[in-house]
């Protein structure tokens, strides 16, 4: 069977993690979470007083290790799959995602994990940016209230469902308005909008939507 990539790229609480996770497991192929390589350097620039670009350099990035292994997320060998998810790596990951050495650190290594293998990648330009060339792209969406309830009954963030609400609005205008890598759907990528679809459904229209020999 030949080598394929999957890129699957959206706005922040699209499900994007959830549905890539479950569906390297279905095809059987590695799965990265981008996300969650940005989220480990967040946490070490705040843990580490970085708050300004002028502060790194590409020397500086190397030294930071960051690896993951299968759903656990590793910075420089200590397990912090929990630390990347509190609030305050969230409120700071747009600003150091919009690093232009940062991303371009992060695309090179996700490059290198990514070769001669079939793997899914989820992210905000992965299609665009990362693998341009991917054989498989899907944008998922769905609206900000439904992200916004999503995130509310995962009990993650001490927040209301308005104040969750209005930080995923701020994100996707970050996200989508930053001169580099900004999230934006791929010319050739197939949007899905999961807003009143259920994470089998969503699945299901991946599968559908790809050749029956990777699917197999």
């Amino acid at each position: 069977m030949s080598k394929f990539i999957i890129a699957l790229d959206g706005p922040s609480g699209s499900g994007k993690s959830t549905i890539a996770n479950i569906l390297s497991k279905k095809l059987n192929i590695s799965y990265l979470n981008t996300g969650s390589m940005y989220r480990a350097l967040t946490l070490y620039f705040l843990e580490n007083g970085i708050k300004n670009e002028d502060q790194i350099d590409l020397n500086f990035l190397k030294n930071i290790k960051i690896d993951i292994n299968e759903d656990r997320v590793f910075l420089n060998e200590k397990d912090v799959s929990e630390e990347i998810r509190n609030k305050i790596v969230t409120e700071n990951v747009s600003w150091v995602s919009s690093i232009p050495l940062v991303r371009k650190y992060l695309v090179d290594l996700q490059r290198k994990i990514s070769e001669n293998k079939s793997i899914i990648l989820d992210g905000r330009d992965i299609g665009t940016v990362v693998f341009p060339n991917a054989k498989y792209k899907f944008f998922l969406v769905a609206s900000s209230e439904v992200r916004a309830k999503r995130r509310y009954e995962q009990n993650e963030i001490d927040k209301s469902l308005e104040e969750i609400q209005k930080d995923i609005e701020k994100r996707d205008y970050i996200d989508s308005h930053r001169e580099i890598s900004p999230l934006k759907k791929a010319k050739d990528a197939i949007e899905i909008d999961s807003s009143n679809l259920t994470i089998d459904e969503t699945i299901d229209e991946i599968l559908r939507k790809m050749d029956r020999e990777d699917v197999l």
